[in-house]
């Protein structure tokens, strides 16, 4: 048994989007639930958030965005930069605490202190742009994370991995010319497809290029052919690549039962992702695999998914 630390701070619960939106506290909600009900939490290492440096941030986000955005909250705006962005006067608090719990997480996997973990934060993260909120994400946590040990580790090689089913279009731009950073993305596409972005020929820039694969899929191919493109496409990368450390952008948003996608994956072909993520982060990372909660809006699928999910990265 690993020893695993859960990231959740009911403090992520105040940024409130209103009615009608699929991006709920009572999405973090199901996940403790969940997790609550594997009886997993007397096993995992309970940990808190807290206020990230603005200096870290600062490294994917430029500082008139921080700031236009922190003035929007402060102003009581309800949206920012697009509708989808729903948000109240706690939100930038509450992004805060999601990159600075996140950051606190990584220092304790470096440290030694914990195996690997998992991020149960909000607001998500890997649609936010250098410049740009989009798709419910205001920082790019995931983003932020990479950045953070580069700098503060001097982490040399590191592959992100992200399975929800939109693509992440804020990582990818953000590392598309830096060869240190593998970015993966297996996401649904055509229909339901925001942002729009991750077609497969776009595979990064410059001394970047070739260090970007998406994957995208067609709609109701199911779990055969993400374990198809999984095996074929990203674990040849880790072989050949060796990344010191694996973040995952964990969007369980492809699930049959959840109403933002129709690729139809099941909840045991969640599992058997993770499964290869931590069986790869074993044989490559010293055990180092990092997730961060993206989306997931099935409140209903939501426990079981996070259940398995934290029971995989204790017991592989």
């Amino acid at each position: 048994m690993k020893k695993t630390g859960f990231l959740y701070d009911e403090r992520y619960l105040l940024h409130d989007t209103g009615p009608y939106h699929p991006e709920v506290p009572e999405r973090l909600k199901a996940v403790y639930k969940g997790i609550k009900e594997a009886e997993l939490l007397p096993k995992i290492v309970r940990l808190k958030a807290g206020r990230a440096d603005q200096k870290w941030i600062e490294t994917v986000h430029d500082k008139e965005y921080i700031n236009r955005f922190e003035r929007a909250c402060l102003s009581g705006r309800s949206t920012f930069d697009c509708p989808d962005n729903q948000m109240c006067c706690e939100t930038y608090e509450t992004a805060l605490l999601a990159v600075g719990g996140v950051i606190d997480t990584v220092q304790q996997v470096m440290k030694g202190d914990i195996d690997n973990a998992f991020c149960a934060v909000r607001p998500p993260g890997h649609h936010a742009e250098q410049n740009r909120a989009m798709g419910f994400c205001y920082f790019n946590n995931i983003a932020i994370a990479a950045r953070y040990l580069q700098i503060e580790w001097d982490i040399k090689k590191i592959v992100i991995v992200d399975f929800d089913v939109h693509h992440g279009n804020g990582t990818q731009h953000i590392f598309e010319k830096d060869p240190s950073v593998f970015y993966y993305s297996i996401h649904q596409h055509p229909s339901f497809a925001y942002p729009g972005t991750g077609r497969d020929f776009e595979q990064g820039s410059d001394a970047g290029f070739g260090f970007t694969k998406n994957s995208p899929v067609l709609p109701g191919k199911g779990d055969e052919e993400y374990q198809n493109r999984i095996e074929m496409e990203l674990l040849p990368v880790l072989e050949t690549f060796i990344p010191e450390v694996i973040l995952v952008s964990a969007g369980f948003d492809a699930h049959i039962d959840d109403q933002m996608s129709n690729i139809n994956l099941s909840t045991e072909c969640f599992s058997w992702i993770m499964k290869k993520m931590v069986k790869m982060a074993d044989i490559y990372a010293n055990g180092r695999v990092i997730s961060i909660l993206e989306g997931g809006y099935s409140l209903k699928q939501l426990p079981e998914l996070a259940g398995n999910h934290v029971n995989i990265l204790l017991n592989g």
